[in-house]
This record gives structure tokens, C-alpha cells and sequence, in this order.
């Protein structure tokens, strides 16, 4: 019971669904995230903490990147929330405006984006 109570917690913040929305079209950097929803890093890092401790994100360390991915459903439960991200959401304005401004960044180029951010961090 504790894993589901943890699960429906992690979802029942506004960020983090769109971060899971995000993701359900492909794994992403922070950067990348960053810019679609036009949120801070530190932001979007502390979401990330909250779904990954959740067992609903799984990431992976390249070099000195990291990307987020859904994680592998572990029940049906999951499975259901996963396509639920992809079906019941799209309909919203803010979740396309999201998935706008995330096709823009991707049109741009992971290293690109990521590159500005540091730069713009430097600063």
C-alpha cells in the first residue's frame, strides 16, 4: 500500500505531471525540460528527486549529463498511468503549449540547448 500511496502523491503535483507528460515522448536532460516548461533547473531537479524516488523516472548518467526516461511500469496500475499521460492530458492547453515548446527545443539540438544553459549560468 505504501508504494501506491507514494505513486499518487508524486502525481498529485501540476509540475511533475507535466514532467511525466514530457517524458512520455521520449527521455530527456534537465536542460531540455527546463526550457520546455520555462521553469528554473533547481525547480525541475527537485520534481525530478520526487519522481525517480517514486520509481516512476529512471535516469542514466552520460558523461557529465544526465537523462530522464519513464521507468518501466512494475504493476498494471502503471502501465494504466503511463498511456493515461499520453491520452488523458492532451486535450489541455498548457500541456500543448508544453509539448510546443518542446518539439521547438528538440528542433534545436540537445547539445545546443544545453550549451546555452551553461553559458547563460557562467554569466
Amino acid at each position: 500500500m505504501r508504494h501506491k500511496t507514494a505513486l499518487f502523491k508524486s502525481l498529485s503535483n501540476e509540475t511533475r505531471l507535466r514532467v511525466l507528460i514530457l517524458l512520455s515522448r521520449r527521455e530527456l536532460c534537465v536542460c531540455e525540460i527546463e526550457e520546455a516548461l520555462e521553469l528554473s533547473q533547481s525547480r525541475i531537479s527537485r520534481h525530478l528527486t520526487v519522481l525517480r524516488n517514486a520509481g516512476l523516472v529512471v535516469d542514466r548518467r552520460e558523461g557529465t549529463w544526465i537523462y530522464y526516461r519513464l521507468a518501466p511500469p512494475r504493476d498494471d496500475l502503471e502501465g494504466a498511468l503511463q498511456k493515461c499521460l499520453i491520452t488523458c492530458f492532451s486535450g489541455i492547453p498548457m500541456v500543448q503549449e508544453d509539448l510546443g515548446r518542446l518539439d521547438r527545443v528538440l528542433s534545436v539540438g540537445r547539445g545546443k540547448i544545453c550549451a546555452r544553459k551553461r553559458a547563460a549560468k557562467k554569466r
